[in-house]
């Protein structure tokens, strides 16, 4: 039994072959049938000749149906394939009916977001998904090479890393009728003890390893309970975040723009086909935008420079530009599409509007960030140096109300052999959209949870 991609990459005609998968498309003319027939492994379909002479099913499998075909792989006098398949046996193996709900050869994304059951079958979604293992891959293969230790932190945490509040709770205690104290809910009574919530990220925790192996990564899952509707925004989502010890600012971006150009090079070597069907159905000019970035120079520029050239620029923005506001993704797309026409690192934001645990400069002003801005997207990693000294942590914390005892076990990592460290973020999903041009996260992700949805 083979895998149709390894069927298509042969080089010459073989017997007794045998393919299975599901049927793409099915058309009759003149006593044969011409079957496209794919089974996930690849974009390109693999065509089956069935004739008067094929044993098995009497009716001809509708598009949907689920195959098993053996014969001799022979050359094929169609362009574009190098071999067909001439059937000798067909069996259905899981047939279809008259609803099966992609006949047709092309839905609207909106669609098929409605049967996320049956999505990863139509052809856009093949590929969206077989880039999105590719690239996890790559991400993991990455740091491997580079003597990074992956670190699984928890997914129920009792700390708010971004100090926004915007959490899923988790609790056993009941709805309608939670035990009170002092008239609030008390917490006491609940599972852990506690409030608890989903992570919104893993880095606190990743800081921890840092601090004993040097170089670590997190991936995996991050909730936010935001009630965002935009295309670019999910309350499931993953996150890759590694974090490093002994690393100020600047080697941060070094392993950030090595990191984003290896993993998208990995992708254009590995998913060739699935990047030129995106790049003729979904973005023009995707593959040239791609490569465009595995070759470019990066540029750093700081947060108050990019200010100034926006406030000077010959371009009505819907969005104010001002010192101390977050900039907008019109902002950095701007930036990076005509000021710079390149990748941009921004650094050195306004305090005010970063995390507490952002490492403070000199001035007192802004702190030791950094934001990748890439063409198209916008920002797709952010990240700083991290604050090491205690009573500068201290008074981060003060600033954004927030509780010491709450981070008690964060304040002993620098008072316990702490030293300078860095990392940043990459929001998989982003990075995904950004690799396959697809302009809704709610297309990357298999089943995305959004406000209101939550039906798979």
């Amino acid at each position: 039994m083979m895998r149709i991609r390894d069927i298509l990459h042969l080089t010459q005609q073989q017997t007794d072959v045998v393919a299975q998968g599901w049927v793409q498309t099915a058309r009759t003319a003149k006593n044969v049938t011409f079957i496209e027939l794919t089974d996930g492994s690849t974009l390109r379909p693999l065509q089956v000749v069935v004739g008067e002479n094929c044993t098995g099913s009497a009716d001809t499998p509708g598009t949907g149906a689920a195959i098993r075909v053996r014969g001799d792989l022979v050359p094929s006098p169609a362009a574009g394939q190098a071999f067909e398949l001439v059937a000798a046996e067909l069996e259905v193996v899981g047939p279809v009916g008259d609803d099966y709900p992609l006949q047709k050869k092309r839905h609207s994304f909106e669609f098929l977001r409605t049967i996320a059951h049956l999505r990863p079958r139509a052809r856009t979604f093949g590929a969206v998904f077989r880039v999105r293992h590719a690239l996890s891959m790559a991400i993991h293969r990455f740091f491997d090479e580079r003597g990074f230790i992956q670190v699984h932190t928890p997914i129920i945490t009792g700390s708010d890393c971004e100090g926004a509040g915007q959490m899923f709770r988790v609790t056993t205690l009941p709805a309608s009728m939670p035990p009170m104290a002092d008239g609030e809910v008390d917490f006491s009574k609940d599972f852990f003890g506690k409030p608890a919530s989903l992570t919104v990220s893993g880095q606190l925790e990743g800081e921890i390893f840092a601090l004993a192996f040097s170089n670590i990564y997190t991936f995996g899952p991050t909730f936010r309970a935001e009630n965002s509707h935009t295309a670019r925004h999910a309350s499931e989502f993953w996150m890759v975040e590694p974090e490093m010890a002994f690393c100020d600012l600047a080697g941060d971006r070094r392993v950030a723009e090595e990191f984003i150009r290896d993993i998208v090079g990995a992708v254009l070597t590995r998913c060739g086909d699935d990047i030129d069907f995106f790049d003729e159905w979904v973005e023009k000019g995707l593959r040239r935008r791609l490569e465009a970035l595995v070759s470019s120079s990066f540029e750093t520029m700081t947060y108050t420079e990019a200010v100034a050239a926006l406030e000077n620029a010959k371009k009505s923005f819907e969005f104010p530009v001002k010192w101390g506001l977050d900039l907008q993704s019109e902002h950095e797309r701007w930036i990076t599409e005509e000021l710079v026409k390149r990748p941009v690192f921004l650094i050195d934001y306004p305090r005010d509007i970063k995390a507490f645990y952002m490492r403070v400069n000199d001035d007192g002003r802004t702190v030791a960030a950094m934001d990748l801005l890439v063409p198209h997207v916008g920002e797709i990693i952010g990240g700083s140096q991290r604050e090491e000294r205690l009573p500068v942590l201290d008074e981060q914390l003060e600033r954004f109300h927030l509780k010491k005892e709450d981070y008690w076990w964060y304040r002993d990592l620098r008072r316990f052999g702490g030293v300078p460290h860095a990392g940043f973020g990459l929001g998989f999903e982003r990075a995904l959209m950004y690799v396959t041009g697809m302009q809704n996260i709610r297309d990357v992700i298999p089943f995305p949870r959004t406000p209101g949805s939550a039906d798979f």
